[in-house]
C-alpha cells in the first residue's frame, strides 16, 4: 500500500529540473510547491522548473459528495504548501509554455488508494492543520482532513486539545472510525499506552514535573505524562494547566491510583508533555488501559 504525506512534507517541485518534472508528469508522481497567487482567472499560479504552472479553480479540491468547492479553502492555498500531480502542459496567454496541475487528482489518488483502504485501528502519521475547541484536525495526506476529538487525545482530561497538540506537529494516530460523509475520525490515546505501561516510567519517591488538570473540592488531578494523571490534595490556590513539580507518594495498581504532594507550585513557565508513543505502527485491535485487578474498566475496540 502507497502512503500519501500530508502537504508540507511531499517532494518539492521546485528543487527539480525540467527532465524530472517530465517524468512526474508520466508516473503521476504526487509533488508539492507553494502557491504564489489566485489570479483574476481564479487559478492558483505557481513558478519551478523556471516555468509558470497553473492549477483551475476546479482542480484545487476534490469536495465530498454532494459538497461544492468553497472559495476560502481554495483562497487559504496562497502562501502555503500545496500538493498536486502534474497532468499536462499547455501554452498560456502570453504563448509561454506552462505546466497544468491538479490538486484534486492528486487527493482522489490518496482516497483510492490509500485512505479508504485502511482498517479501524490502523496506525498512521498526520500532520496537525488548525485546532478546535471540540478537536483537531489533521491532514492525513495530500490536505485531506480527520478529525481528532478531544476525547481520543488521551486518558488524562484536558481543558482544550492545545492542552495536548499544536499547530503543524506531526502526530500518529489510528484510524478509529469514519462519519456519515466517510471522513475519517483518529484516535491518539491508545498509542500512549497503557496504565500500566505508563505507570512503570515512574516510581515512588520521585519528585516528577506534572501538569494541573482538574481542580476538585476532594483533589486535585495532575497529570505526569499523557496518559498518567495522579491525584494531589485539595489546593484552592491550583489552576488547571499550571506546571507543578510533585513527589510520589505511592503508587497502587489495583485501585489505578497515584498518590502525589505538590512539592513546588510556582514552575513559573508552560508545559506541554510531547506524546510518548507505546505503539508506532500496525494495527491495534483491542486495548485495554485498565490493570487487570482495577474495577473501573477502560477500553476500546476497533470494529
Amino acid at each position: 500500500m502507497l502512503e500519501y504525506r500530508a502537504e508540507g512534507l511531499c517532494r518539492n517541485a521546485g528543487h527539480l529540473r525540467r527532465e524530472e518534472l517530465e517524468r512526474c508528469l508520466a508516473n503521476g508522481e504526487i509533488l508539492q510547491s507553494t502557491a504564489l497567487a489566485f489570479d483574476t482567472a481564479r487559478r492558483l499560479r505557481f513558478e519551478f522548473g523556471g516555468q509558470h504552472a497553473y492549477m483551475a479553480y476546479e482542480d484545487c479540491v476534490d469536495p465530498a459528495p454532494g459538497e461544492a468547492i468553497k472559495d476560502i479553502a481554495v483562497l487559504t492555498r496562497v502562501g502555503r504548501p500545496t500538493c498536486f500531480v502534474i497532468t499536462g502542459t499547455f501554452r498560456d496567454e502570453n504563448g509561454a509554455a506552462a505546466y497544468r496541475l491538479s490538486r484534486a487528482a492528486a487527493q482522489r489518488a490518496c482516497r483510492e488508494n490509500y485512505l479508504d483502504l485502511l482498517e479501524y485501528g490502523t496506525v498512521i502519521p498526520c500532520t496537525v492543520t488548525h485546532i478546535e475547541n471540540f478537536g483537531a484536525f489533521c491532514d492525513v495526506g495530500c490536505g485531506i482532513s480527520a478529525l481528532l476529538p478531544i476525547d481520543c487525545l488521551s486518558v488524562s482530561r484536558i481543558s482544550s486539545p492545545a492542552d495536548r497538540v499544536a499547530v503543524g506537529q506531526q502526530l500518529l494516530c489510528a484510524v478509529k472510525s469514519r462519519d456519515a460523509q466517510g471522513r475519517i475520525v483518529l484516535t491518539l490515546r491508545e498509542l500512549l499506552g497503557t496504565w500500566s505501561e505508563n505507570a512503570a516510567c515512574f516510581a515512588a519517591g520521585e519528585t516528577v514535573v506534572g501538569i494541573v488538570r482538574s481542580v476538585e473540592d476532594y483533589g486535585v488531578f495532575i497529570e505526569i505524562a499523557p496518559n498518567l494523571a495522579g491525584l494531589a490534595e485539595a489546593d484552592p490556590t491550583l489552576r488547571p494547566g499550571q506546571a507543578v513539580s510533585v513527589y510520589i507518594k505511592n503508587i497502587l495498581p489495583d485501585k489505578m491510583k497515584i498518590k502525589l504532594v505538590v512539592v513546588n507550585r510556582n514552575l513559573g513557565q508552560p508545559l506541554r508533555f510531547e506524546p510518548h508513543y507505546f505503539v508506532t505502527h500496525g494495527r491495534i485491535r483491542r486495548w485495554t488501559y485498565s490493570t487487570p485487578q482495577s474495577r473501573k474498566q477502560i477500553e476500546t475496540v476497533f470494529a
